[in-house]
């Protein structure tokens, strides 16, 4: 019987530097202990000075990983050419820090995307924090319009979908793959989720990092992929990045992509609308009073 490779894909940049070895020696090890057997992992790294083109060279001797080191302009270019090379019928994302804990995952995730023949599978996991603390990511694709939901590790692709689709918009350093997931939605592909948390993966240290970019990104992002469906006014993408609020002939349309689920759809907007604006009152408010000290 056919069994679908899967390829994972890890983009690293100068890990024995940032010490970071014993995180991608516990993700090497964690694939090899999968139960599913045809795993490919892809290492794409960005001419790494450090000693880490060496450390790749050891794990592909030992037959654990192929790799590519060559010059790259980013995170989101080096998952592109990995894209390009892989082999398998369906794709994963890592970074170097990020793990499976759970060995049945890959194996559990293909037979559900096989039998559900879908396009996607997105799942729950663990979110590192840089203090060392985690909380549980839970995916929340009915707020996908507003915000990201999930992250790009905690998910699966065919392969053939990511070249449709011509994989990740480099142009954004920082929030390619909530684009990415916007073009899934709007396209109408099958995603499927599966329910258990097997996924640990570390918070991205840019979006914390620079802020400001992340909403000129997001600004972006909504005008590229909404234009043809609403006016798209400076006004209404600002009120759309910092809380979440949506034009009403806008918010009807996405709800038609939620087939039976309109009602929490507009639940779950609701929700995510009150919780940013109350937030970002309070900021005001705390802005207010440390310019009256």
């Amino acid at each position: 019987m056919y069994e679908p490779e899967v390829t994972i894909i890890t983009p690293t940049y100068n890990i024995v530097e940032a010490e970071k070895t014993d995180d991608f020696y516990l993700q090497i090890n964690l694939l090899d202990k999968q139960t599913y057997p045809y795993i490919e992992h892809l290492v794409i790294d960005n001419a790494s000075g450090d000693g880490t083109q060496e450390l790749l060279k050891e794990y592909k001797n030992d037959g654990y990983i192929n790799f590519l080191s060559a010059p790259d302009n980013g995170k989101f270019e080096a998952l592109n050419k990995g894209i390009s090379m892989a082999k398998g019928k369906y794709i994963g994302f890592l970074s170097c820090d990020d793990f499976y804990h759970d060995i049945t995952a890959i194996n559990n995730i293909v037979a559900l995307m096989e039998e559900q023949d879908a396009d996607y599978c997105y799942f729950p996991s663990y979110c590192r924090q840089a203090d060392g603390s985690a909380f549980l990511y839970l995916p929340s694709m009915l707020n996908i319009f507003q915000v990201m939901p999930c992250s790009h590790q905690a998910m699966i692709f065919r392969k053939d979908l990511l070249e449709k689709l011509s994989g990740f918009d480099s142009k954004f350093k920082i929030m390619a793959s909530y684009d990415l997931m916007l073009r899934l939605m709007l396209g109408r592909y099958k995603g499927v989720l599966y329910e258990y948390n097997v996924l640990t993966y570390c918070m991205g240290e840019q979006a914390l990092k620079y802020s400001v970019q992340v909403e000129a990104e997001c600004k972006h992002i909504f005008y590229k992929n909404y234009k043809t469906m609403y006016n798209m006014s400076e006004e209404v993408l600002d009120r759309l990045v910092k809380i979440s609020e949506i034009p009403k002939p806008l918010l009807d349309k996405f709800a038609k992509f939620f087939p039976g689920e309109e009602d929490v759809f507009y639940e779950r907007y609701e929700q995510m609308y009150n919780m940013r604006y109350q937030n970002a009152q309070m900021q005001r408010e705390q802005e207010r009073m440390n310019r009256a000290r």
